[in-house]
């Protein structure tokens, strides 16, 4: 039998990540033979995985990263919010970013999956991949991110100018913060009124028609009061309507229009995409 050093077992350790006393377990297995402790903690791995798997994961941590050409954010869950602010666990999204930068993955999938079951097997909680977010930039693009707290909310916002340089502003570099920053507070469903799937506007009319159907007044008038619910609602929801969270008298759009102008240039939001830790 062979005899286990502490200086094995710390190189077993260094080599895989797993706990002290699951690398001495399995060179002891291995009778000292370093390549089969290491295939025998990841069949360890593996069934820490199975084992794991049917635990609810209600905790998480987004993660963002962007390298100039595209910008990722990659939402992982797990079981409880001690692990979510461990410091491996918020290493692995970061790793988990770079693979989506890497390969442009638009969803979960195996690779990712597998990157995560590595992880448990460290980490002994169960987790997932919970959503993806990658999105290219072409040169007149700018993304603004926010992250709140430790991971418990990401944001993205892409903008588009008429002249590139336009991002290299204060202002404007200001302005792209806040409209990420309204995001995280507001939430909203939609980019613009147009977005709106025509199937939810039409269920919002018949809602708001119930609501109008007994007044004592003439059909067009109750119509007029139903579009103007209608147009107050979809406000509400739709991110370029909003009243911008920095300045309530005027709408995101109109905020953006005034930046714009104040800086000779010309903005747009082309998308925005937000997570919530924890959540599908």
């Amino acid at each position: 039998m062979a005899t286990i050093t502490a200086q094995m077992v710390k190189q077993l350790r260094e080599a895989t990540g797993a706990g002290m006393m699951d690398c001495k377990n399995a060179l002891v297995k291995a009778n000292g033979d370093f390549a089969e402790a290491d295939k025998i903690l990841k069949e360890m791995g593996k069934a820490a995985v199975a084992k794991r798997q049917d635990r609810p994961t209600e905790n998480g941590r987004i993660s963002i990263k962007q390298n100039g050409k595209a910008v990722a954010m990659v939402s992982v869950s797990c079981e409880t919010d001690f692990v979510s602010s461990n410091e491996k666990f918020a290493a692995l999204g970061n790793e988990l970013c770079d693979m989506v930068l890497a390969n442009a993955y638009t969803e979960p999938n195996d690779a990712l999956t597998a990157k995560v079951n590595e992880a448990i097997a460290i980490i002994k909680e169960n987790m997932a991949v919970r959503n993806v977010y990658y999105k290219a930039l072409a040169d007149s693009q700018y993304a603004a991110t926010y992250i709140h707290g430790d991971g418990a909310m990401g944001v993205v916002v892409v903008f588009q100018a008429d002249n590139a340089e336009a991002f290299q502003k204060d202002a404007v570099k200001e302005f792209t913060n806040d409209v990420a920053l309204h995001v995280a507070a507001f939430t909203p469903s939609h980019l613009s009124m147009k977005d709106v799937p025509e199937q939810y506007v039409n269920e919002q009319l018949e809602i708001f028609r119930a609501q109008v159907k007994d007044m004592d007044k003439p059909e067009k008038v109750k119509e007029g009061i139903v579009r103007g619910k209608l147009n107050k609602h979809l406000g509400e929801i739709c991110l370029l309507s909003q009243n911008f969270v920095k300045d309530e008298t005027m709408s995101v759009e109109k905020k953006m229009a005034a930046v714009s102008k104040e800086n000779g240039c010309k903005l747009s939001i082309v998308d925005y995409k937000f997570f919530v830790a924890g959540t599908k």
